[in-house]
Formats: C-alpha cells, sequence, structure tokens
C-alpha cells in the first residue's frame, strides 16, 4: 500500500471511488478535478489517497471547517472500497489526517459514518451525535407540481446575479440543523466553491423571487444520469407557504427533462420540514450516516 497526495489527475479515478463506494454518489470526474483543486487556504486541507498495487483503493481529507464561526471545528472525511475494508488503510490514513489536524491547531474534529463504520469511529474515539440520511427518487415518477403563489415569480440560476443567490444561501443556512453553526459563509469562497462548481447545472437549479429578492431556492447538481439536491432553501420570512416544495418540484422536472433518470439527497434527522417534502416527492431512504465527534 502507497499513501500519497492526491493530484489532479486522480479526479477520474477519485470519482469512480465514491461511485463504488456510496450508491448515492452524483461526483462526476470535472466536479472532482474542483474538489481538488479549489477551497480556501484558511482551511488548511490535506487531502491523501490510497493506492494498493497502483489502483486508487481509499480517500481521506482533513482541514478547517472555514463556514463556521466556532473557532478550531474540522472536519475529515475517509472512505476505502468495500473489498479492501478491514486491512489497516483506513487507521493508516486516519492517523496521517489526524496528526495534520493537530498540527493546524483544530479542536475539534467532525466525520461520518456508516453503519459498517461505526464501531471503527468509536474505537478511535470519536462520539455519536448526529444522523444524516440518504434517499432517492426516481425522476420518471414525481407528484404533481404545486401552484405558484401570488407574487412569486420562478426563474432558473442560469439568469440570476450569484449574489442574489448567496444572500438568501447565507440566510437559510443560518438555522440549518448541524454540530457547527453555518454562520460564517464567505462570499468569495462560496463563489469559487459552490457557484462556479463544474457540478453545478444552472440551468436546472430553481429560484422564487419576490420582486428582486431570492426566497427559495433549489440547486441541483449533476453527474451523467443522476442529480443530487445541494441545498433547498427558504428565508425564514417566506417559511411555511410552499416554496421549497414549489422550487424543487419544478428543479426535479426540469432534471427529469434534461434526461436525468434518479436524483439522490441527504437531510439531518431533525430537519423535519424538508424530511416531509423529500416524503411527498416520493423519496426513498437509502441510508443512514452518524456525524462523529471528538475533541483533539
Amino acid at each position: 500500500m502507497l499513501i500519497r497526495a492526491v493530484e489532479v489527475t486522480d479526479a477520474e479515478a477519485l470519482s469512480q471511488l465514491r461511485r463504488d463506494t456510496f450508491s448515492y454518489s452524483v461526483v462526476s470526474p470535472a466536479a472532482m478535478r474542483h474538489a481538488i483543486t479549489v477551497h480556501t487556504p484558511a482551511e488548511q486541507r490535506l487531502a491523501l489517497l490510497a493506492e494498493v498495487d497502483g489502483v486508487p483503493v481509499a480517500w481521506g481529507s482533513a482541514g478547517l471547517n472555514t463556514w463556521t464561526s466556532e473557532p478550531g471545528q474540522a472536519q475529515l472525511s475517509l472512505h476505502v472500497h468495500p473489498r479492501y475494508r478491514r486491512q489497516g488503510i483506513a487507521t493508516a490514513l486516519h492517523e496521517r489526517l489526524d496528526n495534520h489536524l493537530k498540527d493546524i491547531g483544530a479542536l475539534r474534529v467532525r466525520t461520518f459514518a456508516t453503519p459498517d463504520g461505526l464501531v471503527f469511529g468509536e474505537q478511535l474515539g470519536y462520539e455519536r451525535s448526529r444522523e444524516l440520511h440518504y434517499s432517492g427518487v426516481d425522476l420518471r415518477v414525481l407528484p404533481e407540481e404545486p401552484p405558484t403563489p401570488e407574487g412569486i415569480v420562478l426563474e432558473t440560476m442560469d439568469n440570476l446575479d450569484p449574489q442574489q443567490v448567496f444572500v438568501a444561501d447565507q440566510t437559510a443556512s443560518l438555522d440549518e440543523p448541524g454540530d457547527s453553526p453555518l454562520d460564517s459563509l464567505d462570499y468569495d469562497d462560496w463563489f469559487e466553491e459552490f457557484w462556479n462548481s463544474p457540478a453545478l447545472d444552472k440551468s436546472l437549479c430553481v429560484a422564487a423571487l419576490a420582486g428582486d429578492e431570492v426566497v427559495s431556492f433549489s440547486a441541483m447538481e449533476v453527474a451523467g444520469d443522476r442529480a443530487w439536491s445541494a441545498m433547498t432553501g427558504t428565508i425564514p420570512q417566506y417559511r411555511g407557504r410552499g416554496l421549497a416544495k414549489l422550487v424543487k418540484s419544478v428543479a426535479l422536472r426540469r432534471c427529469a427533462e434534461a434526461g436525468i433518470v434518479s436524483a439522490f439527497t441527504s437531510n439531518d434527522d431533525a430537519n423535519g420540514p424538508m424530511l416531509a417534502i423529500n416524503s411527498w416527492f416520493g423519496y426513498q431512504r437509502i441510508e443512514t450516516q452518524t456525524s462523529l465527534l471528538r475533541a483533539l
């Protein structure tokens, strides 16, 4: 086994590795290249690849969470191809990533574990926190589109100024359930990492506007015949009017018209309103992951 730093040329292999590991993965090679190369320096991110006989079999990354005001919060991601588990690969990767986080002054790290990885995580000293549900829906069978309320205009994101969407995303994310608040989004970082991502198909992303203000939106990332709901949010003043269901309904229908067959998403277990909306669409749960926390 060889552990080395991830390179841009690994994008295609890593995209396939994610697909082999997670059945609901929606990450194209282009999106993976973007993820490898675009991130804020303040994150101090380290990305590693494990190879066996020259074949990529595992990926790991770790860095500071720069989208929260809480100091010293870090995130760690690690996954191993199913055929290469229980061979010490995850342990070796985690040791390198954990040392990196300590070196850059992280105070607490969060990661996610599938049911098969929970015991491994707890053996490393992590404690269970929240549950995150992954689900998918067949876009060839969708419920009828809800009506558009009076005073609301629907528009695709390719016709909007990114600043309009950023303000809505920033506002809607403030009370999103999680282990740390998403209360420190930086526009330049958001623009490069999210808005400029090749995964985001802005012609399939739908926003609801009241005048010039984006009050609800549904963002879709695409890879082949799959779509990922990257974020559906409504600003607090316009909640309870069915706007999230509306914009997501229109976005999913646009995806279906573009030849996309399946759509996937994830939701925190505490996000009851969004879970109810996805249930209405017909999303079926695929897997539950648990967020794990450990003080450093």
